[in-house]
């Protein structure tokens, strides 16, 4: 039998201002958590006494945990509803930060560093989902757009509130202060309904009807709803599987996806978001200016970020990847040039900050937001899913890589900043080759006309 029952959040009409909200709030938690260890480490290293080996662990234990969380993502959210896995998330991300902020160890930081990735995988794989099947159609794109540019915005925030409370060297404050978005999201998600889609999964079509009239008002709720059911339909006839990724006709968006994933993290992005302020005390800064130089990055970051989509449809994903290699091994390239030459002092760490800038504008340019948009795209229908959810656990697993890595290779007893910053110049150049080589151009063609095309590359490469 039917369920017809309805909660409160499903008999009021729901405002298309409140899932851009809640969508920020998502958004927001996952780049703050990113961005705030880098302001947090300047402030423990000394009393806690860790060399860059134990630096490393601390920065790359969010991302280890996030690649469980983004595993486990997919599975909660089919079982239990898209809302209440958001809403655990929000419950786990709430106790670990404040764990981090009271942390009076470095063990017990990194375990609830790792608690807090799980919370931030989890999350970061359910909320795009959960407002593209609830969003109306008119605004979907809109707020994915809102998605990418507000985890840019939370890490522009983390590196702000690291500067601002820098005077005092409140490092548990600057953790703390992520339990606030996280409480908000929590009670926020009781005002709205489960998505249309998991609704008719699990059989209470009459609910889903009600969510699709409020939230799709300019649609027809009858034909909306059997849509829903000719796709579900058809994900149970063509659900793909693993090995499916190894096959010869999804074999090319896969390596296409493995580029993008892996070129991401290895280019740099992360190790220059996680450890800015430390860099910048290498060169020469003091605390504070170090965290400020910082806040103008993330500036930087956010206004290209924005800028990129309106051209990503205009200049086409590709020349927008090969433009930003261009910019990052250039920049880099002249980062590690000045740090090699002109040894510690002011005046190198402030034409570092300059090249450190033109390499987030060839970041955001190629390697931001674009990547997300052609992994969404890549992969063929039959195994879009479980395409999706291996290439961000790869690229989850390369964050950690490369979070963990870098302040052993850039600690002058070792490489040192300039040598590795010639080496993330290096990827950068490879990477400007295979993008050459395997990514097709996505612009202006739909998601069959890109299947059809990598399959005609599959039978040209047998």
């Amino acid at each position: 039998m039917q369920q017809s029952a309805t909660t409160p959040a499903q008999r009021r009409r729901i405002n298309v201002s409140s899932l851009y909200f809640f969508g920020a709030l998502g958004g927001i938690l996952f780049g703050y958590d990113l961005g705030v260890i880098s302001g947090v480490l300047l402030f423990i290293v000394k009393p806690w006494h860790l060399d860059s080996f134990a630096k490393g662990v601390i920065g790359g234990s969010l991302a280890a945990g996030a690649v469980f969380g983004a595993m486990m993502a997919g599975r909660l959210a089919d079982r239990y509803g898209r809302r209440p896995t958001i809403m655990v998330a929000a419950v786990i991300f709430t106790a670990a930060v404040l764990a981090c902020a009271f942390a009076p160890s470095y063990p017990f930081m990194v375990v609830a560093r790792f608690i807090t990735g799980i919370a931030v995988g989890c999350s970061s794989a359910t909320v795009p989902m959960y407002l593209s099947e609830l969003a109306p159609t008119r605004v979907r794109g809109a707020l994915s757009t809102l998605n990418q540019l507000m985890i840019v915005s939370g890490i522009l925030i983390a590196y702000i509130v690291d500067w601002a409370l820098s005077g005092s060297g409140n490092w548990r404050l600057m953790f703390g202060l992520a339990a606030v978005p996280a409480v908000i999201l929590f009670f926020g998600l009781f005002t709205l309904p489960e998505t249309p889609r998991w609704l008719v999964k699990a059989g209470r079509d009459e609910e889903a009807r009600l969510v699709l009239e409020q939230t799709h008002r300019d649609e027809d709720p009858d034909a909306a709803l059997d849509s829903i059911r000719d796709v579900l339909r058809l994900d149970g006839e063509q659900r793909g599987r693993l090995r499916d990724l190894t096959t010869r006709w999804a074999r090319p968006a896969l390596v296409v996806a493995l580029i993008l994933a892996v070129g991401q993290q290895f280019a740099g992005t992360n190790a220059v978001n996680l450890y800015a302020p430390d860099m910048f005390k290498q060169l020469g800064f003091g605390t504070q200016n170090a965290l400020f130089a910082s806040t103008i990055m993330g500036t930087v970051k956010l206004i290209f970020t924005a800028w990129v989509f309106l051209m990503v449809d205009r200049w086409g994903r590709k020349p927008l990847l090969l433009l930003g290699n261009v910019i990052m091994a250039l920049s880099l390239f002249l980062l590690g040039l000045t740090v090699l030459t002109m040894g510690k002092g002011t005046g190198t760490g402030i034409i570092s900050l300059i090249v450190l800038n033109l390499y987030w504008v060839g970041y955001e340019l190629g390697w931001g937001a674009v990547v997300w948009v052609m992994i969404a795209e890549i992969f063929p229908l039959r195994v879009r899913g479980i395409g999706t959810a291996t290439a961000s656990t790869v690229l989850w697993a390369a964050t950690f890589a490369i979070t963990f890595l870098f302040p052993v290779m850039s600690d002058p007893n070792h490489l040192g900043l300039g040598y590795s910053a010639w080496i993330f110049a290096s990827v950068s150049v490879v990477l400007f080759v295979l993008v050459r080589r395997y990514v097709p151009e996505t612009k202006g063609r739909s998601l069959e006309e890109i299947e059809l095309d990598l399959r005609a590359r599959a039978g040209r490469m047998a």
